[in-house]
């Protein structure tokens, strides 16, 4: 995400320059005639057009740990085809210094650009002298993950934007391990890409190799594998959010020896402009709204929706009015924790959750005997936790319950192993909402929530961060709180209260300032769950309402 800069009301004789300049190095055609066009009408005058051009000639879009992300439009503050060569040669820049001989694996989603991006960055690599193998069509993201550490490559790349709006796309880079990059990698890459020549002038050659279907009838082959439990009678629902999952989610399910899920047929075909929802993402108001629907129609003991790339997974369940509703990224993360730590073999293991997550999963941990850790936001943290490292999730949705194949989030993974869970609960004659009561009256009330404030401009936001940790609040919901800033480490304040927690940390996916809330309580037994939610879900609305007074 490039810089965001106070739009110039004139176009002024630098900034039509460097658009002139990029247009001349632009490798793509229709990029260029997209760019000459806001250009023209810049230089006719329109204030819209210069502010647009401003803004797209704001970049260069910065490559972090998660790699680019942005919309999908002309000029250096997009996704494009130049800005994907230029990369691109950055990348193996940095690989052919780092990473050795080896090959790298290439995947892409169906969106936007996705093809021609893909496609482009392939040939950059050959051109590098690179073993390039892309997979054979749009496919899941951890089907990319995985098959880095399948086929001993020294890098993968997915072009993908996982679950951002319609217009953007994206570019992310995993490591040999298959895991996402991490510091200091991605300064390196970032200098080696302001290094690279125009995107005219990087090599580019044909070469690259489609592999078969091996390295997905072995991610389905190992993804079969999961379920702890003999049961597999369940009948499910789901939805890709007009994404790739749809097809490779079925044949995991069939494999594994469930019936094939009901799909939202409105979603169940990739769709670059998810038509159906405003936003592709699980977590948003609305998005499961057909999912739940169908899940009631079809008497579905469980409802999965995956994210567009499908590396994450929300779960819905019929609760005991007879009402569906989805499960918070915490509630999801803890069972399939629980489930994982009941039946695992490992005599030392680890699971892991970040800081923004709820902190149930270390107690559970504990009762269990394993080790818990806690990392900064995001799984290129997760995945690097510790040794015997056996499951780890954060709470936007993203779960990992087979770290020894894909070292990242896995939405049709966690799926089947939910699957194995509700099918268990049902020969039981119990529901997930009877486990997550059971899991609260032993390790207490968990709730979260979040709050998310949008800022377009980046400054003001960092400003607002600053004057936080400058002033941060004494008491929040009544409660003596303790500010504890995590810089330089991480972009990250933490308040802690008896009984409460609040983490603020800018996105850095999206231009937001998000606050993790928690509210915990003791459970005193059985018959007190009801009135110890009810209680801890006040106190939780009243440190919300201090939350949004205080961004």
């Amino acid at each position: 995400m490039g810089a965001v800069t106070e739009p110039p009301r004139k176009l002024s004789p630098h900034l039509r320059d460097r658009a002139f300049r990029w247009i001349a190095d632009d490798v793509d055609a229709d990029s260029r005639a997209e760019l000459q066009g806001v250009l023209a009408r810049a230089l006719g005058g329109d204030g819209h057009a210069v502010a647009d051009l401003a803004d797209r000639m704001a970049g260069p879009l910065e490559f972090g740990t998660a790699g680019l992300r942005g919309p999908v439009r002309a000029g250096p503050n997009g996704m494009n085809t130049a800005v994907v060569v230029r990369t691109t040669a950055g990348v193996a820049s940095w690989l052919a210094r780092n990473a050795g001989a080896g090959p790298v694996v290439l995947g892409r989603d169906a969106r936007h650009g996705s093809a021609a991006f893909v496609s482009a960055a392939a040939e950059v690599l050959a051109a590098a002298g690179f073993d390039v193998q892309m997979l054979p069509r749009p496919l899941p993201t951890p089907v990319l993950a995985f098959a880095v550490r399948h086929l001993g490559a020294v890098a993968g790349i997915q072009i993908t934007a996982s679950h951002n709006p319609p217009a953007d796309n994206g570019y992310k880079l995993y490591d040999g391990g298959g895991a996402q990059i991490v510091p200091p990698a991605d300064q390196e890459i970032e200098a080696a890409i302001r290094e690279a020549p125009a995107a005219v002038s990087v090599p580019r050659a044909p070469g690259a190799g489609t592999l078969g279907e091996d390295p997905v009838d072995a991610y389905l082959a190992r993804v079969a594998a999961l379920p702890r439990g003999p049961a597999r009678e369940l009948r499910v629902a789901a939805t890709a959010l007009h994404g790739v999952g749809a097809e490779t989610l079925g044949l995991a399910l069939r494999r594994a020896g469930f019936a094939e899920p009901a799909q939202v047929a409105a979603q169940s075909a990739p769709d670059p402009d998810f038509p159906t929802v405003p936003f592709p993402n699980p977590e948003e108001p609305g998005a499961t709204d057909l999912l739940l629907d169908l899940a009631a129609e079809t008497g579905a003991d469980l409802a999965i929706a995956l994210d567009p790339d499908a590396d994450r997974c929300a779960l819905g369940a019929r609760e005991r009015d007879g009402g569906w509703r989805m499960l918070r990224g915490d509630e999801t993360g803890v069972l399939l924790g629980a489930h994982v730590l009941s039946t695992v073999d490992d005599p030392d293991p680890l699971v892991a959750t970040t800081i923004v997550s709820s902190s149930m999963l270390g107690k559970v941990a504990a009762a269990r005997g394993a080790r818990y850790a806690e990392t900064l936001t995001g799984f290129k943290w997760l995945v690097r936790a510790g040794e015997g490292l056996v499951y780890a999730y954060e709470e936007a949705l993203g779960l990992c319950v087979d770290p020894e194949s894909v070292r990242d989030k896995d939405g049709i993974a966690a799926a089947v192993l939910a699957c194995d869970l509700a099918a268990t609960c049902r020969t039981e004659g119990r529901t997930l909402f009877d486990l997550l009561d059971e899991l609260t009256v032993r390790h207490g009330v968990h709730l979260t929530d979040q709050v998310s404030l949008r800022m377009t401009d980046l400054a003001e936001r960092a400003r607002l961060m600053a004057s936080l940790r400058a002033q941060p609040p004494t008491a929040l919901a009544g409660t003596h709180v303790t500010a504890e800033d995590l810089s330089p480490d991480a972009d990250v304040l933490r308040l802690w209260g008896e009984g409460l927690r609040v983490v603020l940390r800018p996105s850095g996916t999206e231009p937001k300032l998000k606050a993790y809330l928690e509210v915990t309580a003791p459970v005193p037994g059985p018959g007190e769950l009801a009135a110890t939610r009810r209680a801890a879900g006040s106190r939780l609305a009243a440190l919300r309402e201090d939350v949004d007074r205080l961004l």
